[in-house]
């Protein structure tokens, strides 16, 4: 039998239209503008500092957006190199001595400090990983970044009922900046081949995208015993 073809009517197609053309530029536009927005936040604080001499625009009578944020980039470079060195290390000791000194930034300092240590250190193993855990209820599985084993107390009060946990980060979704910080025993957790930045758009797309997948082994076929 025949299948008639179903027609489509214009107003679908004009809505159809519309709908791909939001998905192409939406992401596009929004995009651009937190890139833009960023450059003009970052200009705003930094080109006042920076000597009229010095300043391209200056000369050029042309506004450079991004200029701030150049010289931020090249002047944190800067101090970053001369902070590996002796000089810059005694030099950096002092002030930290000073702050550790004073009673009401003494802390603040050092756990912004801490924060900043257990993210930017290369040898830091914070969100590097994505896994599965049963959660809220036995056979429903959702996915967490793995932070790091359980440390300081949390991993004594672990080791009193005989438990190696392990910190994990459950988001919600699609908006990941807030969640739950849960204690999962280690062999409780499923390890995913997947980065966290592949993790974070599975996330917020609610699970529609998908990153690619290749087993790292194959399963090798069982060989036909019958004919020998």
């Amino acid at each position: 039998m025949t299948e008639i073809p179903v027609k489509i009517s214009f107003a679908t197609r004009l809505r159809n239209s519309f709908l791909t053309g939001v998905l192409i530029l939406a992401p596009v536009t929004i995009t651009m503008w937190l890139v833009w927005t960023f450059l003009q936040w970052v200009d705003s604080w930094v080109k006042p500092y920076i000597p009229a001499r010095y300043d391209p625009e200056q000369y050029f009578d042309v506004a450079i957006p991004g200029f701030g944020l150049l010289v931020a980039v090249i002047g944190i470079t800067l101090i970053g190199f001369l902070g590996n060195n002796l000089i810059g290390k005694w030099i950096v000791g002092v002030g930290e001595s000073v702050l550790n000194h004073m009673p009401f930034v003494r802390p603040i300092y050092k756990s912004i400090k801490q924060l900043f240590e257990s993210v930017l250190k290369e040898h830091s193993s914070s969100f590097k990983k994505v896994g599965l855990i049963e959660f809220p209820s036995p056979g429903t599985w959702a996915m967490v970044f793995v932070a790091s084993d359980a440390t300081g107390e949390m991993a004594y009060r672990f080791n009193e009922i005989g438990q190696e946990m392990v910190a994990v980060f459950l988001p919600p979704t699609p908006v990941p900046t807030a969640g739950f910080l849960l204690f999962v025993p280690k062999d409780k957790i499923i390890m995913l081949d997947m980065s966290p930045e592949d993790g974070a758009k599975l996330l917020i797309s609610g699970g529609l995208v998908a990153p690619d997948f290749t087993p790292k082994t194959a399963v090798e076929p069982v060989p036909d015993q019958s004919s020998s």
